[in-house]
């Protein structure tokens, strides 16, 4: 059974929303999800799991800075003792502004894509063909659009984007099972 932290920043609740809808992904297939703010998690709460799932809002087109605290914070520790790497990284996003999918969303996820990058992860990108994928993804990840395009008003995220959000930690469970302790790069 994988272990799957996903570590998430919220300002509103709906990417908290999101980190539920993909922790039922996660336990669908198998999998144990750990749920935790940015503020919470630690770089322990990362050796400990198989797979490290970020989310954030896209504000400018950049990560929220809890979760940039985040990284900063733990992960640059696990860069220095290379114990990110082999195991799975994703990510998923939530934005507003201009833009289908709210401006600077991919952006975002390219940010947090990098950084799990960095620490030799293995990225789980989300496959066009995932249900509900024209609703709410990107080949990065999946988003939700939080706020209606024309006057900025609040909207809950719909369950078509939580679908594309549980078929995608279905997927990272199921990627972090066939990885786990394996020895996948050798210095």
């Amino acid at each position: 059974m994988s272990k799957v932290l996903i570590v998430y920043a919220t300002d509103y609740g709906h990417t908290q929303t999101c980190a539920e809808a993909l922790a039922r992904g996660v336990e669908s297939a198998g999998g144990a999800a750990m749920l935790r703010a940015a503020g919470d998690a630690t770089g322990d709460d990362v050796r400990a799991a198989d797979a490290l799932v970020l989310g954030s809002p896209s504000h400018m087109g950049s990560p929220d800075w809890k979760i940039k605290r985040f990284i900063d914070e733990h992960c640059s520790g696990l860069w220095m003792n290379n114990d990110g790497i082999g195991k799975v990284g994703a990510v998923f996003g939530t934005g507003s502004g201009y833009g289908n999918a709210g401006g600077g969303i991919e952006l975002t996820l390219l940010a947090l894509l990098n950084n799990l990058a960095e620490l030799g992860m293995l990225l789980v990108p989300l496959p066009k063909n995932t249900t509900h994928y024209a609703d709410g993804g990107l080949q990065w990840g999946p988003y939700a659009r939080v706020h209606t395009a024309d006057t900025m008003e609040p909207i809950e995220v719909s369950d078509a984007q939580q679908a594309v959000l549980t078929a995608h930690g279905a997927n990272i469970a199921r990627v972090a099972d066939r990885v786990a302790g394996q020895t996948l790069f050798k210095p």
